[in-house]
């Protein structure tokens, strides 16, 4: 189906320190690497403490989509996160630690290089704003013939089925060009 990401797809591999996995769902321009890319969607398994990954000139937002708590030292300053909380916007350079606190945990991140920006909303999936470079949605229930945690590009679907996922609980990406 165009514009869906299918979960059934996602290939996760390791992370270099072997405290998680990452599964890149969607990049742009497609087919960049972590040096080149526009925009970058993914979901990762953190499985244990530590640090995480420094991306210079990248904004980072980071969402619990199940699974345990974790506090994450920004900076210096905690934050609670687990699957109820907020999206989490944060500086990709910022020195950054993770706590677990009750297991391992599946979070969606949302990378943007600089001037680009992201806006991550959770609740009922929302129309995004016109004229933004992209608008997409992870569902976190499955609707309209589509799984829970596929990833649907809401510029590149059928408008039917947009209008048939209105009502369906889901993480709402917008990404804005620059200001």
């Amino acid at each position: 189906m165009s514009g869906v990401y299918p979960v059934a797809e996602r290939v996760f591999r390791p992370w270099k320190n072997g405290g998680g996995q990452t599964a890149e769902i969607a990049v742009s321009p497609a087919g960049a690497g972590f040096g080149d890319f526009d925009w970058r969607i993914s979901t990762a398994i953190v499985a244990a403490d530590g640090p995480f990954s420094c991306f210079p000139e990248v904004d980072r937002v980071l969402t619990v989509i199940e699974g345990g708590a974790m506090r994450l030292q920004v900076s210096g300053q905690g934050h609670l996160l687990d699957a109820a909380s907020p999206p989490l916007a944060f500086a990709g350079e910022a020195p950054c630690t993770a706590e677990l606190l009750a297991g391992s945990l599946l979070d969606f991140n949302v990378m943007t290089r600089r001037p680009l920006r992201a806006v991550v909303t959770r609740g009922l999936l929302a129309v995004p704003e016109p004229g933004a470079l992209a608008r997409l949605a992870l569902l976190l229930e499955p609707g309209a013939g589509l799984d829970r945690l596929d990833l649907v590009d809401l510029d590149a679907c059928d408008p039917a089925l947009h209008a048939a996922l209105s009502g369906v609980q889901a993480l709402t990406v917008t990404i804005h060009g620059p200001a």
